[in-house]
């Protein structure tokens, strides 16, 4: 059938049944991003297909690693850049449609990742069955890169499952379970891995109907009258969540399904102008541009032994729990060390909880649980490859730990600390090994937050950082190495925003009126609700043990909560109430007007404290520290980074609103060493490197 044409991406085989199946292998390559060259492979195919009219077409991934990632990013970057975006789009919509218009059958056969341009790939197919298996994911997850579904996924998905669940799953990004998948109607079938292949030619001898009651719910939920009032209902529950000036692309995407008749040629017409529109866009490149660092942060451990089987963490608090519980999820035997059983309990009832929503079935629940032990006796330390330091925050009581545990240590076992801002050169002066001692500093919730910093000291081994690095990646956490100075990157950046948001909220500024402007700016969570989530008493701590440094000063009103009892959302109280794990905010006087340099004497502070950062070498270089801030502290992801948001902005600019705020408001505002650097007058490379 294929005779004379020759394939580097794709293998094909035909059986006696006359059935072909297509297995989609990109050269070069441990995963399958769709490239120019897999789509010109894919249209030969298809013509060919068209003329010989086989008996049924299978179509799946010779990669063990899934079916495919999506479209090759750094292409669609070339193509951003020369101008090319819909051209590029309107291609790949061809080939696809070429394939969603063959006579003969066709299923995709899904495992693993199926990604963006995957999952478009297969929505071209007639069916669809996927691996019955944890890795399958199968998601439309443009929206995160500034830009939605492209090759046809907005046209096809809402006609085959109906619009109020294919919105859902576009707007978000986020992937679907096989399971999930099947429930929607997304796959038709689901089938044991090790059966996939098989299980999707009998699916192609016997396709699956649909329920009469999904073809309905598809059908009734795309016509004409239905888009038009049940768009503006999606578009306020969109703008309930992102503003559409900072993230354009959900809303762009509501109107192309709004827009879209019966027609699929008028609905990829819809769907490439507006991609092609959004690729041009400042969120989107920014958005790209993160989505390149996140995959430099993972794979700084990539290739890289380890060596850590058994982590023992002293301290069961919040944080040193947490830790001990995310390390025993990822599969790791973890030992968690405290004074007595009555604090370690809270910790282990806590990892139950949280296994068992990340975990599902009640085997891997109590696997997960067994790895777990208690160890008030601190006996894991002598069996230990890495041990985690997580009690409070006192640089005396630390070094007395150490005291205590260093000398049972393995020849190569690694001593962390998880501090979040006592210098490490203070915590090593004792230390008989200093050269395996460094600094893993993990953000709250542990679960949730992505980043861990790795902090280096002067006395550090090169290779046992390198090995942290990659005990991060085997964590699923995106590590960054920082400067063991003090706050290393990401609370000496944002200690200086939480204490002048402080300091106008003693001047009378109301708390909502703040969170309202740091959100306007583009912050996931103003800082008033921040300081009491994160908790009055840490912000304090951290506060007075950085702001010496800053050259700044701990707001009043701190210590007098504090004194109460009101630590915030922990207490049920501190600069808000709080009521089922939410603050009941004041109303504002409907007349009061915040001052037109407000959202600056928050956001500034960040930026210059992020420049003096990069100037004293904090971080190697502006892209991390970017990364840093974004998956640290939340900052407006599709801004860039502090780094890239004076760029965009005017360093000059920048500069001489902060030369403002220092003769206003205070010295604090004076721009600090640091905004000569050439590297600020670099344009960043849209990529990351």
């Amino acid at each position: 059938m294929f005779e004379g044409l020759r394939f580097i991406h794709w293998k094909t085989s035909v059986d006696d049944n006359g059935v072909v199946t297509l297995s989609l292998d990109r050269a070069g390559s441990s995963a399958n991003a769709i490239s120019r060259a897999v789509l010109d492979e894919l249209e030969q195919i298809v013509e060919r297909l068209a003329i010989e009219k086989p008996a049924g077409v299978i179509i799946h991934s010779a990669k063990a690693s899934g079916f495919a990632v999506g479209a090759d990013i750094r292409e669609f970057v070339n193509y951003a850049a020369q101008g090319t975006v819909r051209e590029n789009i309107e291609h790949g919509q061809r080939v696809f449609e070429q394939l969603a218009r063959l006579s003969c059958p066709t299923v995709a056969a899904i495992h693993g990742a199926c990604m963006g341009g995957g999952t478009e790939l297969v929505l071209a197919c007639r069916q669809r069955i996927a691996a019955d298996d944890d890795s399958t994911r199968i998601g439309l997850p443009e929206v995160m890169l500034g830009i939605h579904p492209g090759w046809g996924g907005s046209a096809r998905l809402p006609r085959l499952i109906g619009a109020t669940d294919a919105l859902p799953v576009m707007l978000t990004g986020k992937p679907l379970s096989a399971r999930r998948a099947m429930a929607l109607g997304v796959v038709d079938r689901i089938a044991p891995a090790n059966e996939l292949l098989a299980e999707a030619r009998a699916l192609l001898r016997r396709p699956q109907q649909h329920p009469l009651s999904r073809r309905v719910k598809a059908w009734a939920t795309n016509l004409w009258p239905v888009r038009q009032a049940l768009a503006p209902m999606v578009v306020k529950q969109t703008a309930a969540k992102v503003r559409r000036e900072h993230y354009p692309a959900p809303f762009a995407l509501i109107e192309v399904w709004r827009r879209g008749n019966g027609s699929i040629q008028q609905r990829l017409k819809l769907e490439a102008r507006s991609v092609a529109k959004l690729a041009d866009t400042p969120t989107a490149h920014n958005l790209i541009r993160i989505f390149f660092l996140q995959e430099r942060l993972k794979h700084q451990g990539a290739g890289i032994e380890h060596g850590i089987a058994h982590v023992h963490v002293v301290g069961a608090g919040v944080m040193g729990g947490d830790i001990a519980a995310w390390c025993a999820l990822k599969g790791f035997q973890v030992t968690l060390q405290d004074r007595e059983m009555k604090y370690v309990q809270p910790a282990l009832e806590r990892a139950r909880k949280l296994y068992e929503k990340k975990l599902k079935t009640q085997e891997k629940i109590e696997s997960a649980v067994r790895r777990l032990r208690a160890d008030v006796e601190g006996k894991g330390v002598a069996e230990a490859d890495l041990a985690i330091e997580a009690i409070f925050e006192n640089a005396e009581a630390k070094r007395a730990l150490y005291a205590v545990i260093e000398p049972q240590f393995q020849a190569s076992e690694i001593l962390a600390s998880n501090t979040s801002s006592i210098p490490l050169d203070e915590l090593s002066t004792s230390l008989a090994h200093p050269q395996r001692f460094l600094g893993l500093h993990f953000f709250n919730p542990v679960a949730q937050m992505p980043l861990v910093e790795v902090v280096r000291h002067e006395g550090l081994d090169a290779a046992v950082e390198k090995r942290a690095l990659a005990f991060c990646k085997a964590l699923g956490k995106l590590p960054v190495a920082v400067k063991g100075t003090p706050g290393f990157l990401v609370n000496r950046i944002l200690m200086p925003y939480l204490l002048e948001s402080l300091r106008l909220y003693s001047e009378g500024v109301p708390g909502p009126v703040l969170d309202r402007e740091a959100k306007k700016f583009g912050m996931p969570m103003g800082p008033i609700e921040l300081a009491d989530t994160v908790g009055l008493d840490v912000c304090a701590s951290v506060g007075k043990e950085l702001a010496p440094f800053l050259g700044l000063e701990l707001p009043p009103g701190i210590e007098d909560r504090l004194e109460a009892g009101k630590r915030g959302k922990k207490d049920g109280a501190g600069l808000y109430i709080w009521e089922d794990g939410k603050p009941k905010k004041p109303e504002v006087d409907p007349d009061y007007t915040p001052a037109t340099d407000l959202q600056d004497r928050m956001i500034l502070p960040m930026v210059n404290e992020a420049v003096a950062c990069l100037a004293e070498g904090v971080v190697d270089d502006a892209d991390l520290l970017d990364a840093g801030v974004i998956f640290g502290t939340g900052f407006a992801p599709f801004r860039g980074g502090p780094i890239t948001y004076a760029r965009g902005e005017g360093v000059e600019a920048i500069r001489g609103r902060l030369e403002k705020l220092a003769r206003v408001h205070g010295i604090r505002f004076t721009p600090k060493a640091g905004w000569d650097l050439p590297e600020l007058r670099e344009s960043p490379r849209f990529d990351a490197g």
